[in-house]
């Protein structure tokens, strides 16, 4: 069995670098599901891909087989550079995620961790690792171009999964931000391991770093 404190652990590390609402936590916005229509996602994925800059907020928790938890999420982008910000239930107060091309650092109440990229600083705090890198292609409904992948659509021709680097991702929600359909409801499953990230407020184009 896996320990709480190992579980909190992983919860701190796996939802820094993205990543579960449990439905219900969080205060939802308004579906806008209904107004999607047929040929919006070809006419805007190429202003998606080309999205490097954003400002997002909302919930993200975790589910193992032993436990499952919750947090507040606030996420800016700009280019390379990043900051996650998780705060939640575990008693450890924030946690801060930063980085950019050369490393990544993590600061919470243990201390401050660093390394090159956020899965080799999961390999130094847990032992093993995950593609976190991949999460900003992920967050915008978009394969990491770095490798292999399988998509499917909903019926007004949107990404509804997303299989890659052993992760099953389900689109189960969307909201318009500056013209564009965002991912707001993302459910992630990794072996028996089930994160959903919720997105309440997009900010495209918009992120402040110092």
């Amino acid at each position: 069995m896996t320990s709480g404190t190992a579980i909190g652990r992983m919860f701190q590390l796996l939802t820094l670098a993205l990543i579960t609402l449990l439905a219900g936590c969080a205060t939802q916005a308004p579906s806008q599901n209904e107004d999607r229509q047929f040929g919006d996602w070809r006419s805007q994925k190429a202003s998606l891909e080309a999205l490097d800059t954003w400002t997002a907020a909302g919930k993200v928790g975790i589910r193992t087989p032993d436990d499952s938890q919750s947090a507040n999420l606030d996420w800016t982008q700009q280019a390379q550079r990043y900051r996650i910000s998780v705060s939640g239930p575990w008693g450890t107060g924030r946690n801060t995620l930063e980085g950019d091309a050369r490393q990544v650092t993590l600061t919470n109440g243990e201390g401050t961790f660093q390394a090159d990229t956020p899965e080799e600083l999961m390999a130094q705090q847990m032992g093993w690792a995950l593609p976190l890198s991949s999460l900003d292609y992920w967050v915008r409904a978009l394969p990491d171009p770095r490798g292999p992948h399988r998509m499917s659509e909903d019926d007004v021709g949107f990404p509804a999964t997303l299989d890659q680097a052993g992760w099953h991702i389900e689109y189960r929600d969307w909201i318009q931000a500056d013209r564009l359909w965002l991912p707001r409801r993302m459910v992630m499953t990794y072996d028996d391991i089930r994160t959903t990230l919720v997105i309440n407020r997009w900010q495209p184009g918009q992120a402040e770093l110092p």
